[in-house]
């Protein structure tokens, strides 16, 4: 075998394994750019007396989320979806009307958002001891939401406490 082919073969190798390791790369940056703009929706609920009271949506993450749909059950029956039509079946059926933050689908929910999705100011354990019953035992709320590169199919869901 000539100098020439020998050198030409190994100019080949090395190519072939500078591409291999720059699809790598490439594949490997993607998906950190990908988990840099993650979104983390967390559902929390809180009964501060005398605070804001009710249930909290938090977006911990680094990134927007988008929401792409949302199911609210009251006793295992499903309301629909967290918009008002919906939040406002549920909250005609207690004495006390809560204040209430909606969203559609398409919506995108900020990094750092945290804002009460069904709550009460001023929590009285007496006087909403209805609207606590609600959200701890009867509610269910789950939101699908996605990264805006979109088809994570990440959730957050609130069941009720046993």
């Amino acid at each position: 075998m000539k100098a020439e082919t020998v050198t030409a073969i190994c100019a080949v190798v090395i190519a072939v394994g500078s591409l291999v390791v720059s699809a790598y790369q490439a594949h490997a940056t993607r998906q950190h750019n990908r988990h840099s703009v993650r979104p983390i929706l967390q559902l929390h609920r809180g009964w501060p007396k005398g605070g804001r009271a009710g249930i909290r949506l938090v977006n911990s993450g680094l990134g927007p989320a988008v929401i792409v749909d949302s199911t609210l059950a009251v006793d295992g029956e499903v309301i629909g979806s967290w918009n008002a039509p919906g939040v406002d079946r549920v909250r005609a059926r207690l004495s006390v009307r809560p204040s209430a933050v909606t969203f559609n689908e398409g919506e995108v929910i900020a990094t750092d958002y945290e804002q009460y999705l069904l709550g009460v100011a001023d929590y009285d354990p007496q006087l909403h001891a209805e609207v606590e019953d609600l959200i701890n035992r009867r509610l269910t709320l789950k939101i699908r939401y996605e990264s805006l590169y979109g088809g994570e199919g990440y959730t957050a869901v609130l069941r009720p406490v046993p």
